[in-house]
């Protein structure tokens, strides 16, 4: 098991890892309380304290370890890409699709006041490949997202010249960061029962039904680990660190290519979006941020309109 051989993680004389780390599982997975745990493993209180303290700082380690690209140059096209006509060759240039949610994570403090939020991004295979923690819950995710990027200790893997991430509109423009076509139609649930209206909708709509990997990953997540939804009243460096362990959990499980029924049920309907969150639902803040275009990105998200639009009149010529 990782949490022994790389982090440290030991058993004791009469507890077993193997219950170790069902305990803390247990714990994430279900929202239990401390007294819940002792009732299910029959310890102590201060039994289940120590055996979560013992593997959440082993889970410290896998966190930094598995919540990072796979492809750290970023030299490969993701198959999602490749393999669909959809997005190939209009999106080769994407990479990973990048969040910051005041939403999705809101944990309350003693006086029931938001305190925690969470910046995130993910590849196309569900992965995450970045994951912050600590920021306020009123932070806007613009503040969020430039200070990250502004800030080397907290070490973004940046993109390199020529590739991008797929942002929604609640972020301001940057280079290397594409944004969709502002105040258009834009979320999937937009375009049921319609056709897209000229170039600018074909984009944001292929834009959008790109991006969802990340409302599909968070809906996992959440659906996985309902202590995200209903953190207990530990310290706010302990919050911080039982969310990591959550986001390095799902990159475990999905690495590790055990069946399991969350990750089937994407797999098998592309479309879905798990119910604990709808497309309908802003991903970002729904404030309007100053829109400063970038002459470099503009350029790109045009000339990818101007790809699709090409593909789709080709389409249209052989039917």
């Amino acid at each position: 098991m990782d949490l022994e051989s790389k982090y440290g993680l030991i058993p004791s004389e009469r507890i077993s890892i193997l219950e170790k780390v069902g305990l803390f599982v247990y714990i994430l997975s279900k929202a239990q309380s401390n007294r819940d745990a002792q009732e299910r493993f029959q310890h102590s209180g201060e039994t289940v304290s120590r055996i979560f303290k013992e593997v959440l700082d082993a889970m410290d380690g896998l966190s930094r370890d598995i919540l990072r690209p796979r492809d750290p140059e970023f030299k490969e096209i993701p198959s999602q890409i490749v393999d669909d006509t959809r997005y190939m060759p209009h999106f080769k240039v994407i990479i990973y699709v990048i969040i910051a949610e005041e939403d999705q994570f809101r944990y309350r403090g003693r006086k029931g006041t938001p305190t925690l939020n969470v910046m995130a991004a993910c590849d196309f295979d569900l992965l995450f490949t970045y994951v912050l923690t600590g920021w306020e819950g009123s932070a806007h995710d613009s503040r969020i997202f430039l200070d990250t990027l502004g800030n080397p200790s907290l070490n973004f893997p940046k993109p390199p010249p020529g590739k991008y991430y797929l942002v929604d509109k609640g972020y301001p423009e940057r280079e290397g960061y594409l944004t969709p076509y502002h105040k258009i139609r834009y979320h999937q649930s937009e375009f049921r029962g319609a056709i897209p209206r000229g170039p600018r909708e074909i984009f944001n709509r292929a834009h959008s039904s790109l991006r969802s990997c990340i409302e599909r990953s968070f809906g996992i997540l959440k659906a996985r680990w309902k202590i995200l939804r209903s953190m207990p009243k530990y310290s706010l460096q302990d919050q911080n660190r039982i969310v990591c362990a959550c986001f390095a959990l799902h990159n475990y499980i999905r690495l590790s290519k055990v069946p399991d029924p969350g990750f089937k049920i994407i797999d098998d309907d592309p479309t879905f979006i798990p119910p604990e969150v709808s497309m309908d639902v802003e991903c970002g803040s729904t404030q309007e941020v100053q829109r400063v275009s970038t002459n470099e990105m503009t350029k790109i998200r045009e000339e990818i309109t101007t790809s699709l639009m090409r593909s789709r009149r080709r389409r249209r010529r052989s039917s």
